[in-house]
């Protein structure tokens, strides 16, 4: 008498979608070019214009990686899942063992992997372009790792959740590219929340962007002293993890309540 064999942990399901997500992003030059070296190339080209001393390089290059981060997890992410909806894969998936939450897992690793390439990308063009010295202590790299690994979490979370309502490609690029540019000019990236109307400053310290970026200048800050150029006049490094801590409950809400399969409504 045989035994069937036992199926794979969502977990190791995971690991192996995420190799499997891994393998055709790197065959996709085009897209790997894209994705990676946009920021970098947004970077140079801004901060030409605006950057002329070199704490606002530290200050510009800390929000500009927060922001190419935030791109890859939210916006790319965002429109990877309707695309796998689009062309059938996600249907394809149904059809096997996989959980939904193994896909999830899949597609955050490669989140993560780009993610790295491009926060990497971006300061070696930091420290060519702009002089930027990287952060020379364990404490401010250890910021920089729960930075990222909660901004990255939380903003893949939103996109997917976000995803829902695009059906096709085109309308997704719309749906997620439009709030991730608008709240680039209130959270910080561009210019200065100090400076803003209260009102818009508000509704900035509302979402993810603006916390990764704070969280990022605070790593890359020279010394304690740039604080006060925050609007809260400090780092407030408890409340972002709170803040994005919150998001990613949030999101994990949002996408267990509006994730499908298909984009057939039944």
């Amino acid at each position: 008498m045989t035994t069937a064999a036992a199926l794979p942990g969502t977990l190791s399901l995971g690991l192996s979608r995420g190799a499997t997500e891994l393998r055709e992003f790197f065959r996709q030059k085009e897209n790997l070019i894209f994705t990676v070296s946009l920021p970098a190339i947004l970077m140079l080209l801004l901060g030409t214009v605006y950057v002329h001393e070199a704490a606002a390089g530290q200050m510009f290059a800390a929000s500009m990686i927060g922001a190419g981060i935030i791109s890859t997890s939210f916006v790319g992410l965002g429109i990877s899942v309707v695309a796998d909806r689009e062309d059938g894969t996600l249907k394809r998936l149904r059809g096997t063992p996989m959980p939904f939450t193994s896909y999830f897992i899949g597609k955050i690793i490669l989140v993560f992997v780009s993610s790295l390439f491009e926060a990497a990308l971006l300061m070696v063009v930091a420290m060519l372009k702009f002089d930027v010295e990287l952060p020379s202590t364990a404490e401010k790299w250890f910021t920089f790792g729960w930075v990222f690994t909660l901004g990255v979490i939380s903003c893949s979370l939103i996109g997917v959740g976000l995803s829902s309502i695009a059906k096709t490609t085109r309308n997704a690029a719309g749906v997620l590219n439009l709030p991730y540019i608008v709240l680039q000019f209130l959270s910080g990236v561009f210019i200065s929340q100090a400076v803003l109307p209260d009102s818009l400053r508000i509704t900035g310290s509302l979402f993810p962007l603006k916390w990764v970026c704070q969280g990022f200048r605070s790593v890359f800050a020279l010394n304690d002293g740039y604080a006060a150029m925050e609007a809260a006049g400090s780092w407030e490094l408890g409340k972002i993890a709170l803040v994005l801590g919150a998001w990613t409950i949030a999101g994990l809400l949002l996408v267990s309540r509006t994730f499908r399969w298909t984009n057939a409504h039944n």
